[in-house]
C-alpha cells in the first residue's frame, strides 16, 4: 500500500520551489502534501502565496491569476496546487 503523505516527483520539484522561494527552514520531503500551505500547516501568509505563484508562474510557465476565484481551492494544498499546476501545463 502506498504512503499517501509520500510526495510524487512532481509535488516534491513544487515543494522545493517553495521551500527555496521562501527561504523555509524545511525540508521539501518533509512537507505534507495535504496539508494546508494557508495559515495552519506550512503557514504561509498572502504575501507568501504571492510570491510561490510567481515563481510557479516562472519555473511552469503557467498563469496562476491573483482573481482566479478558486484560488482558496487551489492554494489550499501542496497536492491541490501541483494538481492546478499539472492540469494547466497540460492545457
Amino acid at each position: 500500500m502506498s504512503d499517501l503523505k509520500a510526495l510524487s516527483p512532481t509535488e516534491l520539484d513544487l515543494a522545493t520551489l517553495i521551500v527555496n522561494t521562501l527561504t523555509l527552514e524545511a525540508d521539501p520531503e518533509d512537507i505534507d502534501p495535504d496539508a494546508p500551505l494557508y495559515g495552519e500547516g506550512l503557514g504561509l501568509d498572502s504575501i507568501d502565496i504571492l510570491e510561490v505563484a510567481l515563481a510557479v508562474s516562472k519555473a511552469y510557465g503557467v498563469k496562476l491569476r491573483a482573481d482566479d476565484e478558486n484560488n482558496t481551492k487551489i492554494f489550499s494544498s501542496l497536492r491541490t496546487l501541483n494538481s492546478h499546476i499539472q492540469q494547466l501545463k497540460a492545457a
